[in-house]
């Protein structure tokens, strides 16, 4: 999404309307072989169908903004059904193709994609259980633990958990953040650094749960630059629960942090946001420096500034398989370690989640960064 935000106006809305026509066109080309690989029974045909729309409507209510004038209990299911059948309508749909694609090659019978309960019961097991083990996986958060040595001066060894694109809202609720937290918690890190997308882009479920109370409970300095999610929450929302939150947030600034400095990007939504060449100007380059940076464009620029360990995330690896197919064609860096020079680089895939929560071909995931000094010094 932050790829098209600098796109011109007609531009974007031709973009939009590929956004729409795509999956209502998945939609129609999974509803009709639904209705012919069931059995023969009207109610059961229509029953199935209608339920499906239903899911795909609740999607675009979903994304509509109409949450926010709903009650909070139908706002949260609308919002789970929605985006969670849009990751179902994709798999569905890649079945269906694959089933008809073996049919045109005569490997399946013709008759199988008609009226066929054999064919209609496997599809519904394999789809529950693929999902469930989906779901399964994502709640699953997965420690990367990273260790550099420096020959620059920190202070004292380090260690950081670093985290992006939290997307607090309508699926990922207070009970979710209060164990992400204590899984944190549980490292005693110096500090937590988060690279953007703390809202998912609303601020109503984050404000009614009062979540800024899960971070204020952590005694830990919390650090954190803006992403694209935090723009289209609103900044003046978004800010107040940062503020409410004791999250320090760095837009085009700088903190030092016990003989490491900190370098926060603002995001590429905000078109003024200032050079990366500017914000580290006075920046002392004899500190271990990082950079949060939300978005992994133009990566080049943290290398040619002497950054140290760039940090990013707004991938998420595409969340499920084959859609990361997508996002290592589009980012040179779209999940994991790489190396420029002298810089270390990590994109993560993300600690929660937008959308559905599900997780095939990627990992939901926190990293513990342990920064050491010059061999004399003690190791954590």
């Amino acid at each position: 999404m932050g790829l098209f935000s600098s796109l011109p106006p007609l531009v974007m809305r031709y973009f939009f309307l590929l956004f729409l026509l795509i999956p209502i066109a998945g939609q129609t080309y999974v509803s009709l072989r639904t209705w012919q690989v069931l059995p023969a029974i009207l109610t059961l045909r229509i029953g199935v169908v209608a339920l499906m729309a239903l899911a795909f409507v609740a999607f675009f209510v979903a994304m509509s903004g109409a949450l926010d004038r709903m009650p909070m209990g139908p706002a949260t299911v609308v919002y789970e059904v929605g985006t969670s059948w849009l990751m179902i309508l994709l798999y569905l749909f890649m079945t269906f193709l694959l089933l008809d694609i073996l049919r045109l090659c005569h490997v399946l019978p013709r008759a199988l994609m008609h009226s066929s309960p054999l064919l209609s019961a496997a599809i519904a097991v394999v789809m529950t259980g693929l999902f469930t083990l989906a779901w399964l996986h994502y709640e699953s958060k997965k420690r990367v633990a990273i260790t550099v040595r420096t020959d620059k001066a920190v202070l004292r060894p380090m260690r950081l958990v670093l985290i992006s694109d939290i997307h607090l809202g309508y699926h990922n609720r207070r009970g979710d953040l209060h164990r992400w937290l204590s899984l944190i918690r549980a490292e005693h890190p110096d500090a937590i650094l988060i690279a953007g997308d703390l809202i998912d882009r609303s601020y109503r479920p984050v404000g009614a749960q009062r979540m800024h109370e899960e971070f204020r409970s952590l005694g830990i300095p919390v650090i954190a630059c803006l992403g694209n999610h935090d723009y289209y929450t609103g900044l003046g929302p978004d800010l107040r629960f940062c503020r409410d939150a004791g999250i320090t947030v760095l837009r085009d600034s700088t903190l030092s942090l016990g003989g490491v400095t900190v370098v926060g990007r603002d995001d590429r939504t905000n078109p003024r946001r200032k050079p990366l060449s500017e914000v580290m100007r006075g920046v002392d380059r004899s500190s271990y420096i990082i950079e949060l940076d939300h978005q992994p464009y133009h990566l080049e620029e943290a290398e040619q500034c002497g950054v140290d360990f760039e940090f990013a995330g707004h991938t998420h690896y595409g969340q499920v398989w084959p859609i990361n197919w997508i996002t290592d064609a589009v980012y040179e860096d779209a999940f994991g370690p790489m190396q420029k020079g002298r810089t270390q680089y990590y994109v993560s895939s993300g600690l929660g989640i937008w959308g559905a929560k599900f997780r095939i071909g990627t990992q939901s995931e926190y990293i513990v960064l342990t920064i050491t000094g010059p061999k004399k010094q003690t190791k954590i």
